[in-house]
């Protein structure tokens, strides 16, 4: 099904490139916007990830630069069956965190130091396994696609307003068709980010609070952050709101409505669904519930690993 989701934005991505080189030069437009369609579907597929980490500047770690967070990322990724993902950290005061490519032996996963600084342990654990559940889902390689396209969509659209479009172009629309396309076109990142179902982020709620094992962990982390995502501005998503989607909480200032336009649901109603399934755990005596006893799955994450990032309270999810 995810593939199948992946085909259909890559089809109407190619379709609406090429009515933006048909405004722009007629047929010859359409043609040279279906090859640089095809070029960019391909870079997209092998490079997304990596231009969007560089997007947000976000920093690879590893064991030795951060243990106590790759350790926690490891732990997760075995309770989820994933391979580990390469992780990464943003210096961003906003808390918040995504993942990203084309599948899980290729994944990468970044989290903000905001995150970090102002979450607990357990919080910040529930955050990542919703963000190893995308990896697991393989919703990473629709994310990253989407949000290269989409950008790429808005810079040919605004090619063709720099250069005034071909009045010989047989367009019924001519240069008025240019600038409507022009005008039109940044909202290209708004539909096809509605074209992403936003039960995705259901479905990664729900499988993330299983991974780690306590749904309201999750749960209180949402709670925590929603409002602080949207008192603390992110620059980098405010130039790059076709990234928006990526994220665990919508980064940008603006759009909290659970409406037809929003890309995220209501952090009420996610925080609602995960109460549900706590409960549901517990009535059930599911094995996944974590119950925190040591030794359960190996040396505590406690934080304070990172250069210049203040942990939360010591102890963690395992210890």
């Amino acid at each position: 099904m995810n593939y199948l989701k992946t085909a259909i934005l890559l089809a109407g991505m190619t379709a609406l490139f090429m009515a933006v080189g048909a405004m722009i030069g007629g047929q010859q437009g359409m043609l040279i916007a279906l090859v640089v369609a095809a070029a960019t579907n391909l870079f997209a597929y092998w490079n997304s990830d990596r231009m969007v980490l560089s997007m947000y500047n976000a920093q690879e770690v590893d064991e030795t630069t951060a243990p106590d967070f790759v350790r926690m990322i490891a732990e997760l990724s075995q309770r989820a069956g994933l391979p580990m993902p390469r992780v990464y950290i943003i210096d961003n005061p906003q808390p918040n965190a995504f993942a990203t490519g084309r599948n899980p032996q290729n994944a990468a996963v970044a989290a903000t130091t905001g995150l970090i600084n102002s979450l607990s342990p357990e919080e910040v654990a529930g955050v990542m396994a919703h963000e190893l559940a995308h990896i697991k889902n393989r919703d990473t390689l629709t994310m990253t696609i989407t949000a290269t396209l989409a950008g790429a969509v808005s810079m040919l659209a605004n090619f063709g307003l720099f250069f005034g479009g071909n009045r010989d172009n047989n367009s019924p629309f001519g240069v008025i068709g240019v600038i409507l396309m022009a005008i039109l076109a940044p909202m290209a990142a708004m539909i096809v980010q509605m074209a992403i179902s936003r039960s995705r982020e259901y479905e990664a709620d729900r499988l993330g609070a299983e991974i780690v094992g306590r749904p309201l962990w999750l749960a209180s982390a949402l709670n925590r952050i929603s409002g602080a995502a949207h008192q603390i501005e992110n620059y980098e998503a405010e130039r790059n709101p076709a990234t928006a989607h990526m994220f665990i909480i919508n980064p940008l200032s603006g759009a909290r409505m659970d409406n037809l336009f929003s890309t995220h649901p209501a952090t009420e109603n996610r925080i609602a669904a995960l109460q549900d399934l706590d409960a549901e755990m517990r009535a059930h005596g599911d094995p996944r519930l974590f119950s925190g006893s040591a030794g359960r799955a190996g040396a505590p994450f406690t934080g304070g690993s990172v250069p210049g990032v203040r942990g939360g309270r010591r102890g963690g999810p395992w210890g």
